[in-house]
């Protein structure tokens, strides 16, 4: 019985801890819980969330993505600059995906043929990236993209009652739970993570499911990137700054191992709800944005803290 209570704690700690997690923050201001304040919640989410997706796949493969945040800012400048030279602002963001598979792809070659270590190789071409968005664009924004409504409501508008970004990460969370969870592509990702030399002799091309991992990655890394700049109607040389770090801890706070080969996508919605959560709550009560930063720094830290004593 105490197995099976403990068992249960761990399979359902995410969803327990952003329970209490809303509990807590709506009893000390009860206006976290108007509707206004969770809509703005999920339109927050999202992008995390839809970064994190990515990051569950090449985690689960045993690896790792720093360079994210980086992807999404040279997708978006090249995205914008295309909108500002007259493509159709739908086929941009369209085009911006492609970009990002492109990158993700070329994270995924280096570390399958390349044999170098996940950690090094994106972080390396995360600074390759972001230098490369500052190169082409100066340092500067680019603004005044379009006046198109439909490409300011894919970041701006809401659709049914929900933001257009929430529904974004909705559609992308379904898709990529049944992959995951439905079809070989998701079993294999789960066996290279858990064993490679295994994976190997069952016949499985471990280097091709790494290289979808990570270029799965840049797509949904670059999707973030266009939500982001329909929002602001600007490209930030400097956007998805750190966003690696909330994507990570996203992932690990929804429990899924860092060793790879354990977890699930859903965990990793809740872990973006989270974080979300938090930022949201404490902003709404009004703690310092330096003390934000000690209260995630610690909440991550108790996650990987978790992960370790459950391997």
């Amino acid at each position: 019985m105490n197995t099976n209570v403990t068992a249960f704690i761990k399979k359902m700690g995410p969803l327990i801890g952003l329970i209490l997690l809303f509990i807590i923050i709506s009893s000390l201001n009860s206006s976290f819980l108007e509707f206004s304040n969770l809509k703005n919640l999920l339109r927050q989410v999202s992008i995390n969330a839809i970064i994190a997706f990515g990051m569950t796949f090449v985690i689960l493969t045993g690896g790792i993505d720093l360079s994210v945040g980086s992807m999404l800012a040279l997708a978006s400048a090249l995205m914008a600059d295309f909108i500002v030279g007259g493509m159709d602002p739908i086929a941009a963001i369209f085009a911006a995906g492609g970009i990002g598979i492109i990158l993700g792809g070329i994270n995924g070659l280096v570390i399958a043929y390349g044999k170098v270590a996940p950690f090094i190789a994106t972080l390396a071409t995360m600074t390759i990236y972001r230098g490369a968005t500052l190169v082409f664009t100066d340092g500067n924004p680019i603004s005044g993209l379009t006046q198109s409504e439909a490409f300011h409501s894919f970041g701006q508008g809401n659709l049914f009652g929900l933001p257009v970004p929430a529904i974004t990460m909705f559609l992308s969370f379904l898709i990529l739970w049944f992959i995951l969870q439905k079809t070989s592509l998701g079993r294999r990702t789960y066996a290279v993570g858990g064993s490679e030399k295994v994976s190997f002799i069952a016949g499985i091309n471990i280097n091709r499911i790494k290289i979808f991992a990570y270029a799965l990655t840049g797509f949904l890394s670059a999707l973030a990137g266009a939500i982001i700049t329909s929002r602001l109607n600007s490209a930030q040389p400097t956007a998805g700054m750190g966003y690696e770090l909330d994507a990570i801890a996203a992932v690990v706070l929804g429990g899924t191992s860092l060793a790879g080969g354990k977890g699930h996508i859903v965990g990793t919605l809740i872990g973006a709800l989270i974080i979300g959560t938090l930022n949201n709550g404490l902003n709404i009560l009004d703690v310092s944005s330096f003390y934000q930063q000690v209260v995630k720094g610690i909440v991550i830290l108790l996650a990987v803290l978790a992960d370790r004593k459950k391997a």
